[in-house]
């Protein structure tokens, strides 16, 4: 499995570098796993923090990189600390000890072959929560396909539906397309969402969608398609947290919050369209403070 890291084809990008040798992609990540929070984390959807946290390994690095990112230290200033394999391995052990729910991997398409081997070696040491895929959605189907009976619960991003605002914000013009056919690919593998008595999800898809200032029809046309195209099949989750940070500064149309009315007609959009299966955001949410720090490994 490692060995595809000596062409590296893993996202879209298809950069085909050989990081064993320390050379850098479009990502900039190298062979070893680097990472800048592993932690009980309680912000995720409700069926994922449940009462206890998501065990959540954030990794540095990104292969899409969107200007607007929330996570830019770790995407783009690449905070974080390399990390061996087994420690990863045992990291996961340790989120579970610690009472987690799950074992939520956020940013983690450019480790897939290193997340694997880690995650063979947690379960033959006693690994049983569910394993959670948490990622942009820029993914190519085999990579994806890479992983099946080692994720139980895949939460990709479906950021964009028109390609000049994928070109113009994250540099991926083909982005929807490929979003798309990897979404399909999750739900073939894991098929529809499952949950326990305590409504926590065992298995299946949510789709993310962040709403974007000034995007209210590009978000109508994301959130038609995927119910549409999925049905009940997936959950989705419609976010408002959209924070203008310093990274937007020379994105004046961005550098603002979302409007309030405009979300809420996005939802009512939804409601409209009956989609059921679906979780909102209520408050405020655009602060930093929803940005956890990225200093914590075990």
């Amino acid at each position: 499995m490692l060995e595809l890291l000596e062409k590296c084809r893993l996202c879209p990008r298809d950069c085909k570098v050989n990081r064993k040798q320390e050379k850098k992609g479009f990502c900039r990540a190298g062979y070893y796993p680097r990472v800048a929070r592993a932690a009980l984390h309680f912000w995720e959807e409700p069926c994922i923090s449940g009462s206890r946290g998501s065990g959540t390994v954030f990794f540095s690095y990104c292969s899409l990189g969107c200007v607007f990112c929330q996570n830019y230290e770790i995407s783009r200033e690449h905070i974080g600390q390399d990390i061996t394999i087994e420690r990863l391995g045992r990291i996961f052990l340790e989120l579970q000890q610690q009472g987690a729910h799950n074992i939520n991997l956020v940013t983690p398409t450019h480790y897939v072959p290193q997340i694997i081997k880690a995650l063979r070696s947690a379960k033959s040491n006693g690994l049983i929560i569910p394993v959670v895929y948490n990622s942009s959605g820029y993914e190519t189907v085999e990579t994806i396909r890479l992983l099946e009976k080692h994720i139980d619960i895949y939460i990709p991003d479906m950021k964009y539906f028109d390609e000049k605002y994928s070109q113009k914000y994250s540099h991926a013009p083909d982005y929807f397309k490929i979003a798309v056919k990897a979404v399909g690919e999750m739900v073939r593998q894991v098929g529809p969402p499952v949950f326990d008595s305590n409504g926590l999800i065992l298995k299946g898809v949510i789709v993310r969608h962040l709403m974007i200032p000034g995007l209210m029809f590009d978000s109508k046309k994301v959130i038609d398609y995927l119910y549409k195209t999925f049905g009940n099949h997936i959950y989705l989750s419609i976010m408002n947290q959209y924070t203008p940070l310093k990274s937007v500064k020379e994105y004046p149309e961005l550098n603002r919050t979302l409007n309030p009315g405009h979300y809420e007609a996005l939802i009512e959009y939804a409601a409209g369209l009956g989609i059921e299966n679906a979780y909102i955001q209520e408050g405020e949410t655009a602060k930093e403070s929803f940005i956890p720090p990225f200093n914590q490994i075990l």
